[in-house]
């Protein structure tokens, strides 16, 4: 991949934008909408009333990335959008083990909790990473 820096560049921007997004989403919905916070025992009414958006705020924003990425290649092909997607999803699959489970703070879950209890979420959401780029293609 004669262009993985620009690729990765467009992916760690695309990643923290999106759980940026899910972030502010939860805040708004325990500031703004009155839901219930985290509260030790659970995650909270506030964050739970996100979870079935999130797999559209990454295919929206990987798709967007996606196509700003496949844009920069001078012979964009469906071969690398899939291999794209399929490095975006791993690196992710990989990151989120790390800062979400294994790395605790006040939002990190157990495995069981990531990994079990976040379904479908979890699942959509890394098919819409691995998506993003090959849509994005389409797109051009």
């Amino acid at each position: 991949m004669e262009y993985f820096g620009c690729s990765m560049l467009f992916f760690w921007i695309c990643y923290f934008l999106v759980t940026a997004v899910g972030i502010l989403h939860t805040i708004f919905n325990i500031y703004v909408l009155g839901y219930s916070p985290m509260d030790g025992q659970s995650m909270g009414e506030g964050y739970e009333r996100t979870k079935p958006w999130h797999p559209l705020y990454n295919i929206v924003l990987f798709t967007l990335f996606g196509w700003l990425y496949m844009r920069t290649l001078p012979v964009p092909t469906l071969r690398e959008a899939i291999i794209t997607g399929a490095v975006w999803a791993g690196i992710c699959i990989v990151f989120d083990l790390f800062g979400w489970v294994l790395i605790k703070h006040p939002w990190s879950l157990s495995v069981r909790g990531f990994y079990v209890d976040y379904q479908p979420w979890i699942t959509l959401i890394y098919l819409a990473i691995f998506a993003g780029p090959v849509v994005g293609f389409w797109l051009i």
